[in-house]
């Protein structure tokens, strides 16, 4: 999951920063609306973590526009604001989340993986594709160069999102949740379902998962 912090708090900013990169996502950070703005411009990430205090102004003036700009990239409003009204009008300006300053890590990270996972389900098309390896969620019939792979369950739910955002890295904790809906205590047993994902499709084929040190995984078109 590749996130961006928007927080003018260096503290806050940091410790979120460090917690999530060690569990596997990748972070960008701006201490306030124009840095944020400069960097969006050139980056697409899953979700936004959005400071309300910022130097340049309230960091929902930033949900407003980019949502009136048709962006809709998950934002998750972080702030000390707790009112009811403050809430609303965080939902009003395009929010998709609230949380209230003091927070817990853990819980930051639950609702934002939460909030992607929002973001890449595709209801209306069943069919999942990547160069020349597709799955029909429908059918759940995987196939590969037109010819059809056969996967256990597990290693087809895991493919499955893969192939829901081809080309980007997914943490380990995300795969572990989309396979068995909860993190798994060892990983040798996302290693397990790889195995067999990878044993399916080929050494040499098109279509192959691959390992981005420190990251994660993804997949990828050859």
């Amino acid at each position: 999951m590749h996130l961006l912090i928007i927080e003018d708090d260096r503290t806050i900013a940091e410790n979120i920063y460090d917690y999530l990169e060690a569990r596997g996502h990748q972070c960008d950070y701006a201490d306030s609306i124009a840095a944020a703005s400069a960097l969006l411009a050139r980056t697409r990430v899953d979700v936004l973590v959005l400071d309300r205090n910022l130097p340049d102004g309230d960091g929902l003036a930033l949900a407003r526009r980019l949502r009136t700009e048709g962006c809709a990239t998950p934002i998750l409003v972080l702030t000390a604001r707790d009112a009811l009204e403050d809430k609303l009008l965080g939902f009003e300006a395009g929010g998709d989340d609230y949380l209230v300053k003091p927070f817990a890590l853990q819980e930051l990270e639950v609702r934002l993986l939460a909030l992607a996972r929002r973001k890449a389900v595709r209801p209306a098309d069943p069919l999942l594709q990547h160069g020349a390896l597709s799955y029909n969620a429908a059918t759940q019939a995987l196939r590969l160069n037109g010819q059809p792979v056969t996967l256990p369950p597990k290693a087809l739910r895991l493919v499955a999102e893969l192939l829901s955002q081809p080309e980007r890295v997914f943490s380990r904790r995300e795969l572990e949740i989309a396979v068995w809906g909860h993190e798994q205590d060892s990983s040798d047993n996302l290693r397990s379902v790889l195995h067999a994902l990878r044993r399916a499709l080929g050494e040499d084929a098109s279509a192959q998962v691959v390992n981005v040190h420190g990251l994660g995984y993804k997949l990828v078109s050859r």
